[in-house]
């Protein structure tokens, strides 16, 4: 009865064990978005109250500041007072998509508001413009002008080039592989010829 009831355990436990690394995976990811979510909320709170950005300005800034925190180029963005002036940030009635590219979703208003990125090994702070798409209070749309992918997007273009010369050079040896297989066959099809009329002969 122990063989027979074997298979039927094993699945069991394997459903088992994979809903609990499940939950215990969702466990450990839920402080981590309580707590960066909690950074955003003191972030806008902050902007707003001291120094008196509007609050659709505030949230895209704090939303920039978390993204550009991410990249491989900053440390984190600094917002000076000025960046929450008419001069550095704007909330401007849309009723169109957010962009041309992968972003094509309809947003009521876009917001733009600037700030300075902190590299990560020190040294002079970049320009950073940060520009989100909003339905009412929802953001649905993000951009910005991250350094990092310009550079991404010209390796690609030169690996690209690459594979392109490569691919050629591919062809040119399967030129040569199929010419050499059709002498193999020729000579191969001679010899046979040979074979047959020396068998005639005897």
């Amino acid at each position: 009865m122990d063989r027979t009831n074997a298979p039927r355990r094993l699945p069991r436990l394997v459903g088992r064990l994979a809903v609990w690394v499940a939950s215990a995976a969702l466990a450990c990811s839920l402080p981590a978005f309580a707590d960066q979510l909690g950074q955003h909320n003191d972030l806008v709170s902050k902007f707003i109250n001291d120094m008196h950005a509007d609050p659709l300005v505030a949230d895209c800034a704090a939303h920039g500041d978390f993204v550009a925190s991410t990249s491989t180029a900053f440390d984190h963005v600094e917002f000076p007072p000025s960046s929450f002036d008419s001069a550095h940030a704007a909330v401007t009635p849309w009723n169109d998509s957010f962009d041309e590219g992968k972003q094509k979703v309809k947003v009521d208003s876009i917001v733009t508001v600037e700030g300075l990125g902190m590299p990560q090994g020190g040294g002079d702070p970049s320009q950073l413009k940060f520009r989100c798409g909003y339905v009412g209070a929802q953001m649905l749309a993000f951009s910005w002008n991250d350094p990092v992918a310009p550079l991404r997007a010209r390796s690609a273009a030169s690996s690209g080039s690459n594979s392109v010369k490569g691919k050629h050079g591919a062809s040119g040896k399967g030129s040569k592989k199929n010419s050499g297989k059709a002498v193999t066959t020729k000579s191969s099809a001679t010899k046979s010829s040979t074979k047959k009329s020396a068998a005639k002969t005897h």
